[in-house]
């Protein structure tokens, strides 16, 4: 089998995280993997290294200004509070507040994000993070023991550089929150193989195809219980081959989750470790740009198990590593026969019985087939610098010390709702400020409610049931809905009440603001620095900021002046 370059990414704090004593997900399960690839020697074969740690900042990329702003203020104590008594961002048992979770979420995207961009600067050609492929979690919430959805994040760093990405998910459950991110676009094409009837999270039947430009981008394969190694390739492969002849990917995300393996504690498939492998193996034959991500997995033995033995595949020697396991420092948790292996049991496949599989094959080819070709973007070099590094923006701590009128900034909501995070993330304040925002109680949904009662009423339910994965039982997420179609974020114009005539609402978040200005003297466009508020060649974001984004006209600068020279003539 032909090399690859392959990159590892891995924390050692990674494991040092729980959800709790009683809960299954198990972080440690990452570490132990950890073990066994260095037992079996597999680390000097790879780039081992170590992520920077995604910022806040960072994971607003995705996630909305407020819900990270919660992750990172969030503790088992004060949760209850800051949920509104479990009614908001974690609702149900499924995701605890347990401590340290922000720092969890900020390894395990900060791993995603560093291969995705290894990845594409072409440093190498397997990118892995066992700590990622949490495809659960929400834009405003976490689902399904995911906080952070490090694969959503990961396929936007890839969009930077690529027109077109493919996500493949194996794990027991589906993929939705990665589906729903890009359900409107076909710039990402989503396919997910999952048990589907009555099992978390109710979502991903033939018929969710995407909607808008994403209309057929987005392909479930639900099955039943029970599928075996043969008769999950034999629905995989042809569907696989499909999607790569349609589609032309740049670049590939598989997310491994482990719990569609047989005998996970909450998966009901019936794969062994070798055919749950095979996908990667036949992914890495397509020598396309591969990110390999984690995910589900119950039973920990069997994750770690199986994990190793798919960074052996990215690796190309699993056919030359030693299935009886070398000793580690967690030998004696994989007795009694102390192998690399994951059997079969003798479950009956569900999929096979009624002849359901044929047709779930055939109905998802035929709707690939019906598929244009391969949609083209218009890409143009990626910036080597931000913006704010090429206008001469630092941050603020480098343009001089933060004074009164920053932490002011920081502390005033600028258009109501979004910006208010914003500004502290920007500023760098949000420890700060966490103090101060919870003895005042203050809140955009607050500040929301008693913008309700002076506008007109709009629509609010209870929302789209969602079903927890631990009990399986279904519960109601207050939900505010744009037109029937699902969230919509505060500030960025698109608001129920966006047409009405109330000050302050409908208007749409403004990210740039251009400084430059037509000069009729230089008959040229010129960057008017110091009007802008320009200060030892740096911008003053502050008076930006104060402007609205917004300078000062001349004239008015020069009436004022006058005005002042009449007083002290007077």
């Amino acid at each position: 089998m032909s090399k690859r370059r392959v990159t590892y990414y891995y924390d050692p704090d990674v494991g040092s995280f729980t959800y709790g004593l009683s809960h299954p997900m198990k972080p440690q399960r990452m570490r132990i993997t950890h073990e066994l690839l260095t037992a079996y020697d597999m680390l000097p074969k790879m780039h081992v290294l170590r992520a920077k740690r995604a910022s806040a900042e960072t994971m607003t990329r995705f996630h909305t200004d407020e819900y990270v702003n919660f992750l990172s203020r969030v503790t088992p104590e004060n949760a209850q509070q800051l949920t509104y008594q479990g009614t908001r961002f974690l609702v149900g048992e499924d995701n605890p507040a347990f401590d340290g979770v922000f720092e969890f979420c900020s390894i395990s995207a900060g791993g995603s994000i560093a291969a995705a961009h290894r990845l594409m600067s072409g440093q190498t050609d397997i990118a892995i993070n066992w700590a990622g492929g949490l495809h659960h979690a929400k834009k405003r919430e976490a689902s399904g023991f995911c906080y952070i959805n490090d694969i959503v994040l990961a396929i936007l760093e890839m969009l930077r550089t690529v027109p077109r990405v493919l996500y493949i998910d194996i794990d027991c459950h589906h993929g939705d929150g990665v589906e729903e991110a890009f359900y409107t676009t076909n710039r990402v094409m989503t396919c997910s193989f999952h048990k589907f009837g009555e099992y978390f999270p109710g979502t991903g039947t033939l018929d969710d195809r995407g909607r808008g430009k994403g209309r057929g981008y987005a392909l479930n394969v639900p099955l039943k219980d029970g599928i075996t190694d043969e008769a999950y390739k034999s629905v995989f492969q042809p569907v696989i081959d499909k999607i790569i002849e349609v589609f032309q990917p740049s670049a590939i995300v598989l997310q491994c989750g482990a719990d569609s393996l047989s005998g996970d504690k909450l998966g009901c498939l019936n794969l062994t470790m070798q055919g749950h492998a095979s996908c990667v193996q036949y992914i890495r034959k397509k020598n396309i740009p591969l990110l390999l991500l984690g995910g589900g997995g119950y039973t920990v033995k069997n994750v770690a198990r199986t994990w190793t033995y798919e960074t052996a595949c990215a690796l190309g020697i699993e056919n030359d590593i030693d299935l009886n396991l070398p000793w580690n420092e967690y030998f004696e948790w994989f007795g009694p026969r102390y192998r690399l292996e994951v059997p079969e049991s003798n479950m009956e496949d569900m999929n096979v019985k009624d002849g359901s599989l044929d047709r779930i094959r055939e109905t998802a080819l035929r709707y690939l087939s019906e598929l244009r070709p391969a949609p083209s973007v218009g890409l143009q070099d990626v910036p080597r610098e931000s913006v704010g590094e090429h206008l001469g923006v630092g941050d603020a701590y480098e343009q001089g010390p933060v004074d009164e009128l920053d932490e002011t900034l920081a502390r005033t909501p600028l258009n109501r709702f979004h910006t208010q995070e914003h500004a502290k993330f920007v500023y760098n304040l949000q420890e700060k400020v966490a103090q101060s925002d919870s003895d005042s109680e203050y809140d955009s949904d607050t500040s929301l409610a008693r913008t309700r009662s002076r506008g007109p009423s709009r629509n609010v339910r209870s929302g789209k049931k969602r079903m927890s994965l631990l009990t399986g039982e279904y519960y109601d997420v207050p939900r505010l809905e744009e037109g029937g179609n699902g969230y919509y974020d505060l500030g960025c114009g698109h608001e129920p009440w966006a047409s009405n005539d109330l000050p302050g609402l409908g208007t749409k978040r403004r990210f740039f603001q251009s400084a430059s200005r037509w000069d009729p003297a230089l008959e040229r466009t010129v960057l008017e620095r110091e009007r802008a508020g320009a200060r030892n060649g740096r911008l003053d974001v502050a008076a930006l900021m104060v402007n609205g984004g917004a300078e000062r006209d001349r004239s008015t600068d020069l009436g004022d002046e006058m005005d002042i020279d009449t007083e002290e003539d007077g």
